[in-house]
């Protein structure tokens, strides 16, 4: 289903417009491939030109394209970004503003791309979890990670994927060892420091949890200055037999950033998978999150929200791919557009031939606050297997007169009142999250921005 406001006025003016899809992508994907050639990689040179290989063929996706059609992020490339252009440093030097207050965790921090040391604290012992650079690690742990590198991200997946599996500048390698419960959470902070000049950042993380583990991961995006920021982002993650991952992703850019991120996911039997992403600030934000359940006894739990205002395009793409019986899904995505603001939601199951019993349920939920808020969204579910439950829908509308007016009724000021019906209704997602300190911090983070807004 898709739903689009003021869609007649937005079908006649793309009638009058030219074409420009094949002009635009042409002139970037060149600068993207002569940047690949006048950079020297030490590591992963095959899979580098493999995946550049495909990158050439296909180029970065057309508005005509049917998995990009609401996001012209080819355009916005070649507007606001030089390829050409030599970074200046990044000028930050501390990072407590970027922190989440009170987090008792392991803080791995990049900055414009590239692994910093010095800005990195690891408390957890190695016997708990070993985290190394991607650089080091191809050196030393091949046999750990070459199983998995860029297989279960295929970069033939999506262009974004190839252009990051031959283009990334640095990346980590995290190994839970089997049977060891991870004490402390791992933070990942990507830091974009566009002070001085713009910023283009590659980079890539692969996690494996082996037989019985467990790990909480809390990812979060920030960006600073005034120049455009262009995060290419992907990570897989292995979760194996009787293993647990907790994932959290934070996308809060207050600068002109321009993100696309790439997640992937394989459960094997008796996992558990919990994921949250919180979307408030940005350009432009593509997710791509995409879940390989290839075990019996699963369990999966997706959560998502996004609060977009001002001109921001926040686009959510999820798979769920079941390919093994008897496991569980389910996937809660909410929205609230206000502004000029643009929101995006094609959510995917597949239950194949072999995945009998499977139970799979699929929701998206938007709030159009503003008259000039768009949204489209699409569930979808394909299913090969006849004893399954499975369902999907969507809606998309306004906030509810009627309780609006019994709040105002009860002497709470309009704007009040509508800050309070928006976070009754967003705060529905935090449910699985458990850490009470990363709670709080996104609790607060969802109140400030309604209460700001109204």
């Amino acid at each position: 289903m898709s739903l689009k406001l003021k869609a007649m006025t937005g079908l006649k003016k793309k009638l009058l417009l030219p074409d420009m899809s094949t002009t635009t992508t042409r002139n970037i994907n060149n600068e993207i491939v002569e940047a690949f050639h006048q950079s020297k990689f030490d590591v992963a040179k095959e899979y580098r030109n493999k995946a550049l290989a495909f990158f050439e063929k296909t180029g970065l996706p057309a508005v005509k394209q049917e998995e990009y059609r609401f996001t012209p992020i080819a355009k916005s490339l070649e507007k606001n970004f030089d390829w050409s252009v030599i970074q200046s440093k990044s000028a930050i030097e501390s990072i407590e503003e970027f922190l989440i207050p009170n987090l008792d965790a392991n803080i791995l921090v990049f900055v414009n791309g590239k692994y910093s040391e010095s800005h990195s604290t690891i408390i957890s012992p190695e016997s708990e979890v070993k985290i190394k650079t991607l650089n080091a690690a191809f050196k030393t742990d091949s046999e750990v990670f070459a199983p998995y590198f860029d297989k279960i991200l295929n970069p033939e997946s999506d262009p974004f994927a190839a252009m990051n599996s031959a283009l990334w500048q640095d990346g980590l390698l995290i190994h839970v060892p089997a049977n060891t419960h991870v004490s402390k959470p791992i933070f990942i902070l990507h830091l974009n420091d566009a002070g001085n000049s713009q910023v283009i950042s590659q980079t890539k993380i692969l996690g494996i949890l082996e037989k019985g583990s467990q790990l909480s991961v809390i990812e979060k995006f920030d960006s600073r200055g005034t120049h455009s920021v262009f995060h290419n982002f992907s990570e897989e993650w292995i979760v194996k037999e009787k293993s647990h991952l907790e994932y959290c992703k934070v996308q809060n850019d207050a600068g002109k950033s321009y993100q696309v991120a790439n997640t992937i996911i394989h459960q094997s039997d008796n996992s558990l998978l919990n994921t949250f992403t919180l979307t408030l600030n940005g350009e432009l934000v593509r997710n791509n999150l995409n879940i390989i359940i290839d075990g019996e006894n699963c369990e999966s739990h997706f959560y998502g929200l996004y609060l977009l205002n001002g001109n921001t395009l926040g686009d959510n793409h999820t798979v769920v791919d079941h390919k093994k019986p008897n496991s569980f899904s389910n996937e809660m995505y909410k929205g609230i557009m206000d502004g000029n603001s643009k929101g995006v939601f094609n959510g995917k199951i597949f239950v194949r031939p072999h995945a009998q019993k499977t139970n799979a349920f699929q929701s998206n939920r938007n709030i159009l606050v503003s008259d000039s808020a768009t949204v489209n969204t699409k569930p979808q579910l394909e299913i090969w297997a006849d004893d399954v439950k499975c369902s999907h829908g969507c809606t998309s509308g306004q906030l509810d007169e009627e309780a609006l007016f019994y709040l105002r009724s009860r002497g709470i000021a309009e704007p009040i009142a509508k800050a309070m019906l928006l976070y009754a209704f967003a705060s529905e997602v935090l449910t699985p999250i458990k850490n009470e300190t990363l709670k709080s911090y996104l609790d607060n983070l969802i109140a400030e921005r309604l209460q700001k807004n109204f």
